[in-house]
């Protein structure tokens, strides 16, 4: 299959290898792990501006929110911690999930974590499906979590070790591609549910459906390989050998098969990886695998995602129409990705991070601006026309597009490529664990935040857009092209992070151990 718009890039070694039908494919139905956290992003701010679902299980946000006149305050008409209690739940135990599940990639593999992902966020659609009480609400959604987590901690890895390093960029943003799609499905569900059925059997169909994406992560991962990486970690160098030889489409394979055993060799000397990853040599990653999760999440994006309805119900669009909004967002949100896919391995990380950043500063402007102008401090917006709604939800699609070509598959593309595979697992669900943590505080904040800061809340997200581009500008290398293997080498040459490297971490990492593959 040729390469078309997965342009290669050059960089450190050459490795051989070409972009077929079998890596493709391999690397599709892995990134169907996605699926799940989309699902949930899209479906959560969905039920909840559901008035079926709302009087159901949170009446007395039932009633303040149909006893609101549009004189009112409409900044605070969803302001209930046990509300957001349901959404932000599910984070905390991604978060607990993500833990564990570094050490099951590391011991079982990476495709094992993939399917038990799937299992569990199916049990947890059964349970939020099958709900009576908000008991049985919040147990699903930490089963959801407790999936989402080993999805999010192996798929991002598993794309990264298996694709060609000339293509690593776009396939493994492919897992955010179908956190969009998720988002999507989930938004068309919604707005169908509540538009065509209405009643109880909505918000069922929306929540259980979720075993939907379940099942296809946990059958998909039936049918394919693990990555060579994990396969020589646990002694199965010819299995590793024979898969990367099908992976690649080329008739040798040895230099990159023996800079993966080198690689597993010195893994095999860190026997707590989660004591080492805070060694003096790794620093230089581990800002990063804390720094960009947390600064996805404040750029206000899931925000707008799960509160999407929520948001546009404020700004004075019904229930239907608030639905139907957001599920505009949502296929913004998709289409845009595929800029970052086409174009990631070209451009280079840095430059997306920068142009994504400075457009989503310039909307947030314009939206607070319109906000502030129209609904003021009081939160009283009076007659909101047709135009101005419109105008609204077309700079908060702009904003959508410039994170979804940028900070949101960049967020999980460079933390997953970054590591040396010693580390690389715990490292991952640091990254993951980082996400969960600020996903959680603004999901559970946001509506509270949206009371008592108004319009300044979109300011606050402005402020955080501006610091994390900086960020970006001043200490992150370009790793466009380069092996995954060989990535030390661009830290230890970057003019910030060199300090951290001595000369025997320089003629370690460059050593080489017997030749595995000729022998």
């Amino acid at each position: 299959m040729a390469g078309g718009a997965f342009a290669p890039t050059s960089g450190g070694k050459e490795y051989p290898g070409k972009f077929t039908f079998r890596v493709f494919f391999t690397c599709l139905f892995a990134a169907t792990g996605g699926l799940i956290f989309g699902y949930d992003l899209g479906i959560s701010g969905g039920v909840t501006s559901m008035d079926v679902f709302l009087k159901d299980f949170f009446p007395d946000v039932y009633q303040k929110e149909s006893s609101v006149k549009p004189s009112d305050d409409q900044y605070c008409k969803f302001d209930s911690q046990i509300l957001t209690l349901f959404t932000s739940s599910l984070y905390l135990a991604a978060l607990v999930s993500s833990i564990g599940a570094s050490m099951a990639t590391r011991t079982y593999g990476r495709r094992p974590t993939m399917m038990t992902s799937g299992l569990l966020f199916a049990a947890g659609a059964i349970v939020n499906g099958l709900a009576k009480n908000v008991v049985m609400l919040i147990v699903g959604r930490l089963l959801l979590g407790f999936g989402i987590g080993c999805a999010n901690q192996s798929v991002p890895i598993y794309l990264s070790e298996v694709a060609p390093y000339k293509y690593r960029g776009a396939l493994n943003m492919m897992f955010q591609l179908f956190i969009t799609i998720g988002i999507l499905i989930a938004n068309s569900l919604n707005y169908a549910f509540a538009r065509l059925i209405g009643g109880d059997m909505a918000w069922r169909l929306s929540l259980g459906g979720a075993i939907v994406p379940g099942l296809i992560i946990l059958l998909g991962s039936c049918f394919l390989p693990d990555t060579p990486n994990s396969e020589i970690e646990r002694g199965n160098y010819e299995r590793a050998k024979d898969l990367l030889l099908k992976l690649r489409n080329v008739d040798n394979v040895d230099e990159e098969f023996n800079d993966l055993v080198e690689a597993s060799e010195k893994a095999k000397l860190v026997k707590h990886a989660w004591l080492n990853i805070f060694k003096r040599k790794y620093r230089p990653q581990l800002v990063f695998a804390f720094c960009i999760p947390m600064f996805q999440q404040l750029t206000g994006m899931n925000v707008i995602v799960f509160y999407a309805p929520v948001l546009f119900k404020t700004i004075g669009f019904g229930s239907n129409a608030s639905l139907l909004s957001s599920l505009i967002t949502g296929f913004v949100n998709m289409v845009a990705t595929f800029v970052s896919i086409f174009t990631v391995d070209k451009l280079g990380r840095r430059k997306l991070f920068l142009m994504g950043g400075t457009q989503m500063l310039i909307c947030q402007a314009v939206i607070t601006i319109a906000i502030a102008m129209k609904f003021g401090v009081s939160g009283n917006p009076g007659v909101i026309s047709g135009t101005y709604a419109g105008a609204v939800v077309a700079f908060i699609c702009v904003y959508v597009a410039g994170f979804a070509w940028s900070w949101g598959p960049l967020g999980w593309l460079v933390p997953s490529e970054i590591f040396p595979l010693e580390v690389r697992s715990a490292a991952q669900s640091i990254n993951v664990a980082v996400n969960m943590i600020f996903t959680f505080v603004i999901a559970q904040i946001f509506t509270a935040m949206l009371c008592h800061l108004k319009f300044g809340l979109f300011i606050c997200f402005a402020v955080c857009v501006v610091i994390m581009s900086i960020f970006i500008y001043k200490l992150l290398p370009e790793t466009k092209g380069v092996p995954i293997e060989e990535m030390t080498i661009v830290w230890r040459n970057h003019p910030h992070w060199s300090k951290y490297f001595d000369e025997d971490d320089a003629k370690f990492e460059t050593s080489k151990p017997k030749d595995i593959a000729s022998a």
